[in-house]
């Protein structure tokens, strides 16, 4: 009967070590299948036909700002 309980303890703790793990990769897994499938089918898809034109470049400006060039940068 000890062994029976001390193999159902570890294996109780094996699986509480190794749940969040299984989890997280399956997790991700899922992630870059999904990932996978919209690269895929922005590949494969066409541009849709714009029934507007397409819009006239802005003006551009003699002194560009540096508040412009990046939103990351302060």
């Amino acid at each position: 009967m000890n062994t029976l309980l001390n193999l159902l303890g570890v294996t109780v703790l094996a699986a509480l070590v190794l749940l969040p793990a299984l989890v997280g990769s399956a997790r991700e897994r899922r992630i870059s299948r999904e990932l996978r499938a919209a690269r895929n089918a922005r590949r494969t898809d066409p541009p849709a036909p714009s029934a507007e034109p397409p819009a006239a470049a802005p003006a551009r400006h003699a002194v560009r700002l540096p508040h412009l060039r990046s939103w990351a940068r302060t």
